[in-house]
Parts: structure tokens; sequence; C-alpha cells
């Protein structure tokens, strides 16, 4: 499930908003939030958008949107799709609801009226049964599917594919050095392989022909020479 959730603002990891946590979860997480901070202080432009963080029993998920950090906390057993999805909606509806004022904050916490709406959210999304069992309940009541969406219509709408959002270890983003920039650089060094292989695979190509036809060629030159030389 989903444990914590705090939303930072990029260039300069200033604390937007968060959760409001009780004291045994606070009590189990400050060691994981602490490592949290550590790491979003190193996030830049140039950082991978959308990143898990595997760190023993929990995983930390976050999310950049519009130079805003959305980062939760949630059991390692708790699917990413969902984390994600989760994550979606927050951006979705902090940005609709602070839009123009981000930028200009300058005291940690400037919105902390948005954890009325984590809350909710984090209720909805609770377990990874929480979806399934929505849409049964929704079944059952009409008057609950009339005030509120299906929530699996919803997830699909979310993410649809996190298959490419890349995981990484927190000790080694801690300790080894690792970056969460590399990501990115793979990404672009990747893609200017892809580039050069195709181009070398086209230069093979064209040599493979040059060398399959050249021959004849070479012989249909020197007919037309002899011929020329011959008759003209």
């Amino acid at each position: 499930m989903v444990r914590s959730t705090t939303i930072f603002r990029v260039h300069d990891g200033l604390p937007l908003a968060a959760s409001v946590d009780d004291e045994s979860t606070e009590k189990a997480l400050t060691e994981y939030k602490q490592q949290s901070k550590l790491i979003f202080r190193r996030l830049n432009a140039n950082s991978e958008p959308a990143c898990s963080i595997e760190s023993g029993q929990y995983t930390l998920h976050y999310l950049i949107v519009d130079k805003v950090i959305y980062m939760c906390i949630c059991d390692s057993s708790y699917p990413r799709k969902l984390a994600f999805s989760y994550l979606d909606e927050l951006s979705k509806e902090f940005q609709r609801s602070y839009e123009g004022k981000i930028e200009g904050a300058t005291r940690p916490y400037a919105f902390m009226g948005f954890d009325t709406f984590i809350s909710k959210t984090t209720r909805l999304y609770k377990d990874s049964r929480t979806l399934t069992q929505g849409a049964g309940t929704s079944l059952g009541s009409s008057s609950a599917s009339n005030q509120q969406p299906n929530q699996l219509d919803q997830l699909n709408e979310n993410l649809k594919d996190v298959t490419r959002i890349m995981t990484k270890n927190m000790e080694d983003l801690l300790w080894r050095g690792d970056s969460l920039d590399r990501m990115s650089h793979l990404s672009t060094s990747l893609r200017s392989e892809s580039a050069k292989y195709r181009k070398a695979a086209r230069n093979i190509n064209l040599q493979a022909l040059i060398r399959k036809w050249a021959p004849i060629g070479g012989i249909g030159f020197f007919f037309i020479l002899f011929m020329w030389y011959r008759f003209f």
C-alpha cells in the first residue's frame, strides 16, 4: 500500500506538500524519508522523469511533472502501475489547484491544504486489491457508481505502460556513486549508437552491392569500349 507521500519542487528540493502520517508510520519511515531528501536534492532537468528506487521492504516511486516531483513510499510488493497511476492523479490535481503559485513559494509545505486530496486518493489506492474491489462494489450500488468514475477505467487511462520506467537501488544511489542522470545519458547514447549502426548497415549493404555487380559492370564497360574502338 501507499505509506507516505511528499511533493517537492525540482530546482531547490523545497517540499511543497505532504501526507499527514500517523506516529507509527512516521517512525517506521524516518530513515527512508531522509534518504529520499538526499536523492531529490540531486535531481535536475536532466534526471529521469519517472523512476522506482528500491530500499529494503519499501520502494520509493517518483514522477516529475512541470518542475515538480511527486514521490510516494510504498510496500515493495505494491504494484508499480498503481503507484504511478496514484502519482499521476496527484500531479494533475496539484497543477490544477496551484498553477502559477508553485514557483513563487518561499516556505516549506506552502500548500499543506493539498493533504486532503492526498488522503482521499491514498484511500482509493489503499492496496493492490482496491481497484478490483471498487469495480465490484460499483456493480452492487448504482448510486456509488454514479458518484465516482470506475476505478479500473481510471487506472487504464493513467500510465498504461510502466515497463519502461527505470528501477534503481537506494544503496547504489547513495553510497556507490550511481546517478539518476545516467539513465537519460544512456538513453541518449543508445539512440546515438542506434543511428550509427543504421548508417553502418547501409554502408555494408552498398558495399555488398558494389562487390556483386562491379565485375559485371566492368565487363560491360570494356565490351562497350572494345566495340567503340573496333567499329568507330
